[in-house]
C-alpha cells in the first residue's frame, strides 16, 4: 500500500487569514474506509515550493487542496504539469463542464480552469462542475470544502475500492481518568514487546478533566489481542477505565 499524504496550499492559511477545514476531514473519511494518512505539508501560494513537494511524493497517494482557480495566485495546475513531467493543454471535457456552468461569461478568463496538465482524469464537482482533476495517484482538488469534500468520496469509491475491500486495519482504544502517562510507560513498553505488529498511542486530555485516551491500531486480530491485554493490566493494576464508544 502507498503511503498517503495530503498537500494544504495557501498563504491565507499560513497566515491565520482562513482556518484549515481539509485536513480533519480527510482523515476522518481515510479511517473510515480503512485507510490512515502518514503525512500532511501545508505550503504556500508558491510555484517552486508546489513543485517540489509535489515530486517528492510522485510515488505516493496525494490529496491535494487549493490553487486550482483563475486567478494569478493560482499555480497548482502549472506546477502538477511540472512535477509530472507534463505540459499543459486545454481539457475538452472540462472545457464542457465550465461552459455548461457559465455559458458566455467562460470566455477569456475562467476557461483557463480547462488547462490542465495532458491526460489529466478529472474529478466531477458536484456543486459548480468546474472539476478537479488527477494525475495517476495524485488528486487536486478546490480549497473550498464543499466542492472538495465531495471529491474525496468520488475519489475513495472510483479509485480506491478495491483496495479497501482488502486492507484489514482497526482502531480500538480505552479512556482512563484521573492517571498520568508517566504511570502507565510500563504497561504501554509490556504491550508493544507482546505485539510486535500494532501501533500504541496516548493521548491525554486536561480539559474538562484529566483524561487519557490509550489506544491501538493495527489489524483486526492484533488489535483485538492488544486491547484485550491493556484491559486486563489496567485491571489489575486497580486502574479504572472505559471503552471509547
Amino acid at each position: 500500500m502507498k503511503l498517503i499524504h495530503a498537500i494544504i496550499i495557501g498563504d491565507e492559511i499560513l497566515s491565520g487569514k482562513r482556518e484549515d477545514k481539509h485536513l480533519r476531514h480527510l482523515t476522518q473519511k481515510l479511517r473510515a474506509n480503512g485507510f490512515n494518512l502518514n503525512k500532511a505539508d501545508f505550503i504556500s501560494d508558491d510555484l517552486d515550493t508546489i513543485i517540489s513537494v509535489i515530486h517528492s511524493k510522485l510515488n505516493h497517494i496525494v490529496f491535494c487542496f487549493g490553487g486550482i482557480g483563475a486567478t494569478p495566485d493560482d499555480c497548482t495546475r502549472e506546477a502538477a504539469a511540472r512535477a509530472h513531467n507534463l505540459k499543459i493543454k486545454r481539457h475538452p471535457e472540462a472545457t464542457k463542464c465550465i461552459e455548461k456552468q457559465f455559458g458566455k461569461d467562460t470566455y477569456p478568463k475562467r476557461i483557463l480552469m480547462a488547462d490542465l496538465p495532458y491526460q489529466a482524469n478529472l474529478i466531477p464537482n458536484s456543486i459548480n462542475n468546474i472539476p478537479g482533476f488527477s494525475i495517476n495517484d495524485h488528486h487536486f482538488m478546490p480549497g473550498f470544502p464543499e466542492m472538495s469534500w465531495p471529491m474525496i468520496d468520488w475519489l475513495l469509491e472510483t479509485y480506491y475500492r478495491d483496495i479497501q475491500l482488502k486492507i484489514d486495519i482497526k482502531d480500538s482504544s480505552v479512556w482512563i481518568d484521573n492517571v498520568s502517562e508517566s504511570q502507565l510507560i510500563d504497561l504501554m513498553n509490556q504491550i508493544i514487546s507482546d505485539n510486535k505488529d500494532i501501533k500504541l498511542y496516548s493521548l491525554p486530555k486536561m480539559d474538562p478533566k484529566k483524561t487519557l485516551e490509550l489506544g491501538i491500531k493495527g489489524s483486526s486480530k492484533d488489535v483485538d489481542k492488544a486491547i484485550k491485554e491493556i484491559k486486563s493490566n489496567l485491571s489489575k493494576l486497580n486502574i479504572n477505565w472505559r471503552d471509547n464508544a
